[in-house]
C-alpha cells in the first residue's frame, strides 16, 4: 500500500517495477505541510489495516509517511519491520523532519533492517536488542543494479543537443528543507561559476516540483550556458543519467548510495548527513551549501584525475543487490515458513 505523499515521484517508479498497491491514499496535496502529510498519512492507515490485518508492516526509508505507517501498525498491534533503519546524523534538525522520523520509527519497530554495520551499532547504542538488527544492504541498490542492467540514456529536448558535444556532465539534484532559500541560492551560484571556468563542463539539474525549490533554481540558473533545468526524470532515466554524468552533487540521501555504486563520486551538499560510510569510503565528500567550498571541490575533481579516480574506485559500502533477499529470509524464518534459498551475510563494507 501507498499514501501517495509524493504523488509524481511515486508513480513512475510504480510503473517501471510494475507493483500495483492494493492501497493507495493519495493523499498528496499541494504545498502540504508536514502536520498535513502525517495526520492523512495516520488516518488513512488506520483504515486500511483494520480492513487488510496484515501479520507485518514493512516500511522504508525516513520519509513522514515511514513514521506514519509505523505509529498506526503500532496501535493496530501489528509488528513492524523498519527497512533502512538505524541511520543517524546526530542533528534531529537535519535532516529536517527525516532524522526524528527515523528515530520514532525505531522505537515501534520490532525488526530492524540495517544497511550497513555503521548503522546497526546506532540501532544497538539507542537500546534495540542486537537479535532484533540484522545487516541486510539497502534495497536502493537492489533496485539500482536491477534497473542499471537494462537501460541505456538517450538524452531528449535540450539536453540532446548539448549531449553531442561531448561535455563532461555534472548531475545536481538539491531539495532538503533545511536549504529552502539562500543555501540553495549559494549551491545554484556555484553552478554558475563551475560553467563560468570549464568550457568543457555542463551542468544537468533535476529541479524538484517542491515551488520553493524551482523558484529559486529558475532565478539563479534560467539562461545560464551549457545548464539544463529539467523536470525530474523517471527512475529509469534518471540511472542513465547517473550512468552517463561524470559528477555528482546532491543533498539527496539515496543518491548518496546510487552515485558510488557506479562509480560517480558524490559532493554532498549538506552539513551533515546520515550516510558517512560513503565519505569514510572516500566515494562521497561533504561540501555543504557555501558556493566558494563547492567551486573549490568540483574544481579540484575536474583538474585532478588523480583525485577523481580515487572517489570513482572507491569500494560503494551500500549493497550488493542481496538486501531483499535478507529480509525476506528473516521474515520468513519468524512466521515458520521455508527459507527457499539461503543468503550470505554482507560482506560490503560500512
Amino acid at each position: 500500500m501507498v499514501t501517495g505523499q509524493h504523488r509524481e515521484m511515486l508513480d513512475q517508479v510504480l510503473e517501471v517495477f510494475q507493483i500495483r498497491p492494493v492501497a493507495d491514499l493519495n493523499i498528496m496535496e499541494r504545498e502540504q505541510s508536514l502536520t498535513h502529510v502525517t495526520c492523512a498519512a495516520l488516518s488513512g492507515l488506520e483504515r486500511v489495516l483494520a480492513r487488510l490485518r496484515p501479520d507485518a508492516v514493512l516500511v522504508q526509508g525516513d520519509t513522514t509517511t515511514t513514521f506514519a505507517a509505523a505509529l498506526a501498525a503500532f496501535y493496530q498491534r501489528i509488528p513492524v519491520g523498519h527497512v533502512e533503519a538505524g541511520l543517524r546524523s546526530g542533528r534531529l534538525d537535519n535532516p529536517y523532519p527525516e532524522e526524528l522520523n527515523r528515530r520514532l520509527t525505531a522505537v515501534v519497530s520490532h525488526w530492524h533492517f540495517a544497511p550497513t554495520a555503521r548503522a546497526r551499532q546506532s540501532l544497538v547504542a539507542e537500546g534495540v536488542p542486537e537479535e532484533r538488527v540484522w545487516v541486510t544492504g539497502n534495497t536502493v541498490i537492489d533496485a539500482l543494479q536491477e534497473v542499471a542492467s537494462r537501460c541505456r540514456f538517450e538524452p531528449r529536448g535540450e539536453l540532446a543537443a548539448l549531449w553531442e558535444r561531448g561535455l563532461r556532465w555534472l548531475l545536481v539534484t538539491a531539495h532538503r528543507r533545511e536549504s529552502w532559500g539562500e543555501p540553495h541560492r549559494r549551491v545554484f551560484r556555484a553552478l554558475r561559476e563551475l560553467v563560468r571556468r570549464f568550457a568543457d563542463v555542463g551542468v544537468v539539474v533535476s529541479v524538484h516540483p517542491n515551488p520553493a525549490v524551482r523558484r529559486v533554481a529558475q532565478e539563479e540558473l534560467a539562461g545560464t550556458p551549457r545548464c539544463v533545468l529539467m523536470e525530474p526524470p523517471d527512475y529509469v532515466e534518471f540511472v542513465g543519467l547517473l550512468q552517463a554524468c561524470y559528477l555528482v552533487l546532491t543533498d539527496s540521501g539515496g543518491i548518496q548510495e546510487e552515485a558510488p555504486a557506479l562509480g560517480r563520486p558524490v559532493l554532498v551538499l549538506r552539513e551533515v548527513t546520515e550516510r558517512p560510510e560513503g565519505v569514510e569510503a572516500g566515494c562521497a565528500r561533504l561540501v555543504g551549501t557555501d558556493t566558494e567550498r563547492i567551486v573549490e571541490e568540483a574544481s579540484r575533481l575536474l583538474q585532478d584525475p588523480q583525485a577523481y579516480q580515487a572517489m570513482a574506485r572507491a569500494r560503494n559500502p551500500y549493497g550488493d543487490g542481496l538486501a531483499a533477499r535478507r529480509i525476506e529470509q528473516v521474515l520468513r524464518q519468524h512466521f515458520g515458513l521455508a527459507v527457499r534459498e539461503p543468503v550470505h551475510p554482507p560482506t560490503f563494507g560500512g
